[in-house]
């Protein structure tokens, strides 16, 4: 099955352009460690589920552009066309003479009513191209300009014109900081930001190392891997297969992601991994709710089972442990017939209300990703995002009590009311992972 992109605004084009330029690194990058035959069910799998094959032999994505200024489509094109690995559809993109003055209500109320039935014929058309449609994945940022605003509106539409396909909204959190989508896919910039000094030991940070960084992320995730034991055949509806894996009741549909080990392609050369080291610390970021490899909390343990709870609060909330309601491990590489999971089948880490055997989903792939031999990526459904969106919901509150450019948003037809509902929602949600 084919995902269509859809890429929403500044950060989503760059981040969505970044996303295939990884794919494509990964496709045309050197694997020795695999039969031709893999390789080649490897490489049509990747085409089939994120490109179609053109006239001219350079690979098109499967992708709209979304954005109000032609500036950041121009450059998204034309960055793509340079690569000559892959380009986007010349036509299937939509842009405007102006923004919609960094303003989310605007972009929601104004732009997204305006524009809808040009850009929803522009996603029409793409998903007319599928062969076999899995869904759909967006990708804007959360900072309250135009990718937010539009990429609402947008991802409503896609949710109205496209009931019954899966729609995986990937956003990303600005700095310190009821929607339509199937499931939520989050990124925290300050998180990659940390990997980029901490891991990547790079100097002078772009946004372009933090988009590649989290498009690495992405790609470790969405390309091919067999999600049976048998390793027959590359799974084709990836999208239907994330969310049949983590998103057992529509209430819970919070989804981040780690993946170990990321380090300077310089240092690969000299880096070597076991499947052991990577699976144990990768269950430890998972318990511990650790960004990344650097700096565990080693200490935090899951309870016992029959431990007796202290009544101000149980022990294991006392020392941060990070509750699970389903996770997903992708192994790529080298042996990974031989990596033992059993760790993460362990029944205290997750939610009670779930059996443990329909908790936790492995997928695997002997085929190394972007150069390195063995790699490992968790995507967890779990309290992992608990903290920063309390964080966001408390500061959007105190800036609602003082009134703080609550008339940016009035203007164009957004009412108090829209506000309170809003906190309710995510104060909803965050109740709903807390007692987990």
């Amino acid at each position: 099955m084919s995902l269509v992109t859809v890429q929403l605004g500044q950060c989503g084009n760059q981040i969505g352009r970044e996303v295939f330029n990884a794919i494509c690194s990964d496709v045309h990058g050197t694997h020795g460690l695999c039969s031709k035959k893999e390789n080649e069910s490897y490489h049509d799998a990747c085409k089939e589920r994120f490109f179609i094959e053109a006239e001219s032999g350079v690979p098109v994505a499967r992708a709209v552009l979304v954005d109000m200024e032609p500036k950041v489509i121009s450059q998204t094109l034309s960055i793509a066309a340079k690569s000559g690995y892959w380009k986007y559809d010349d036509h299937s993109h939509f842009c405007q003479k102006q923004g919609s003055g960094n303003n989310w209500a605007n972009g929601y109320t104004v732009h997204g009513p305006r524009h809808k039935e040009a850009i929803m014929n522009l996603v029409q058309k793409e998903a007319e191209k599928c062969d076999r449609l899995g869904g759909f994945f967006t990708i804007m940022s959360m900072a309250g300009g135009t990718g937010s605003g539009l990429g609402a509106f947008v991802t409503q539409c896609l949710r109205d014109a496209f009931p019954s396909s899966f729609i995986l909204n990937h956003v990303i959190w600005p700095y310190g900081t009821g929607e339509s989508s199937d499931a939520l896919l989050v990124h925290e910039n300050d998180v990659i930001h940390k990997i980029c000094a901490q891991l990547m030991h790079m100097k002078q940070i772009s946004f372009k190392d933090v988009n590649q960084v989290i498009a690495h992320q992405l790609g470790s995730v969405f390309q091919p891997t067999y999600t049976a034991e048998d390793g027959i055949h590359y799974s084709r509806n990836p999208l239907g297969d994330l969310m049949e894996t983590l998103v057992p009741h529509p209430e819970f549909k919070m989804l981040g992601l780690r993946n170990i080990p990321q380090m300077p392609e310089n240092s690969l050369a000299y880096s070597t991994f076991s499947w052991p080291g990577l699976i144990k610390h990768l269950r430890q970021m998972l318990i511990a709710n650790a960004k990344m490899e650097e700096g565990i909390d080693w200490q935090v343990q899951p309870p016992r089972p029959g431990s007796s709870v202290p009544s101000s609060h149980s022990t294991n909330k006392l020392l941060h442990f990070n509750t699970s309601i389903a996770n997903l491990v992708i192994l790529r590489g080298k042996d990974t017939h031989s990596a033992d999971l059993g760790s993460f089948r362990d029944p205290s880490l997750y939610t009670s209300w779930l059996n443990p055997q329909d908790a936790f989903s492995a997928w695997k792939t002997p085929r190394a990703f972007n150069k390195y031999e063995k790699s490992a990526s968790l995507v967890s459904n779990s309290q992992f995002l608990l903290k920063p969106l309390d964080n966001v919901v408390r500061k959007a509150w105190n800036m609602f009590a003082s009134k703080a450019y609550v008339h940016q948003y009035t203007k164009y037809g957004i009412e108090e009311e829209d506000f309170l509902d809003s906190f309710t929602a995510l104060e909803q949600v965050i109740s709903s992972y807390t007692i987990l």
